[in-house]
């Protein structure tokens, strides 16, 4: 076997342990919703031997005090979910398994892992899983890791079926120390704000979910949500101030990505911006980023518009790995794939 064939079956060994990992992480959120359940209706029936009225705020400023104190726990005070600890467990596998078809696909190209889409997914969504993993180690995201984990499989497979391209010699535009640099930090950029993207979902649903406690407090009938796991879950408002922390960081990344694509562009073909499709939406990318800082840092564009931006961002960010790489021409056309 070739290392290129070592690296193919070491990533669908990676996707499979994946989906296991999802598996895991999505029984662990039923499980949450459950014990969530029990607590209320047990709390529900305290109130009415008590002949008290529903929930009051104390006890929903309590209960959001509660979680985001086991957000920020050390991993040997978080709570004992069985079933997150297994997920966590299996995505570390999967993630050994991943860098491993990353780094076999580089030793069979002889360079960097990241010249067309398929080798962009690979190692792209393995930092998506490393910020993900190491993330854990500060804060208790692990109600996150369905979602993670079926992103990456998703992504990760769809490259795998669709991207997928033998492994060929670099066109003469990459070659430059600027394809490690340039491209690296671009993934690692976008890591960070998949992390935002799926921090920024939870915190609309976690939302709404609090519109509908406020809205009953007092009420004997305990409101009931279609997600219960969420009331297990830091509040809105600590989900999205996290989400903002991540897009910081991969806004960081982004700019350095902006002015080193620009310098390899001179380099390369002797100007530093020539509105090639590629190039505006790299541009188009960071005005987002910045709007969705700037309209955090201004506080009536907090809460559920913020969060809006947050996904838009990443939207754009897909858009221009998937759509803008494969079908727009111009100069930056490394999807790798036959025209």
């Amino acid at each position: 076997m070739s290392f290129d064939d070592i690296s193919v079956l070491l990533l669908w060994t990676a996707i499979a342990i994946y989906t296991l990992g999802f598996l895991a992480f999505t029984v662990d959120l039923a499980r949450r919703s459950e014990l969530a359940i029990k607590a209320q209706d047990a709390k529900a029936r305290t109130l009415v031997a008590a002949g008290g009225g529903g929930q009051t705020i104390d006890e929903i400023h309590a209960e959001e005090a509660a979680a985001k104190v086991a957000l920020e726990a050390a991993p040997s005070k978080r709570g004992r979910y069985l079933f997150a600890r297994l997920g966590v467990v299996l995505t570390t596998i999967g993630f050994l398994f991943h860098v491993g078809a990353d780094v076999t696909r580089g030793i069979a190209a002889g360079r960097v892992p990241w010249s067309n889409n398929y080798e962009f997914a690979l190692t792209g969504t393995m930092l998506v899983v490393m910020v993900f993993l190491t993330v854990l180690v500060k804060y208790d995201l692990r109600f996150l890791g369905a979602f993670i984990n079926g992103l990456i499989v998703i992504l990760l497979g769809g490259a795998a079926l669709a991207y997928y391209v033998e492994v060929v010699p670099l066109s003469d535009p990459l070659k430059s120390v600027w394809l490690v640099i340039h491209v690296f930090v671009a993934s690692l950029a976008s890591a960070f704000f998949a992390l935002a993207f799926a921090l920024s979902i939870v915190q609309l649903l976690q939302s709404r979910r609090e519109r509908v406690a406020l809205a009953a407090v007092g009420s004997d009938a305990a409101p009931r949500t279609r997600l219960p796991f969420l009331r297990t879950l830091p509040s809105a408002e600590v989900l999205e101030s996290l989400a903002y922390r991540f897009a910081i960081i991969g806004f960081v990344l982004w700019t350095f990505t902006l002015i080193a694509g620009a310098i390899w562009a001179n380099d390369a073909w002797g100007r530093y911006w020539g509105f090639d499709t590629k190039e505006v939406w790299t541009f188009v990318i960071w005005v987002v980023y910045a709007g969705y800082i700037h309209a955090r840092a201004t506080r009536g564009w907090r809460g559920t518009r913020s969060a809006w931006l947050s996904i838009v961002g990443f939207t754009a960010v897909l858009f221009n790995f998937t759509i803008v790489n494969q079908f727009f021409q111009g100069l930056h056309s490394y999807s790798g794939l036959p025209s």
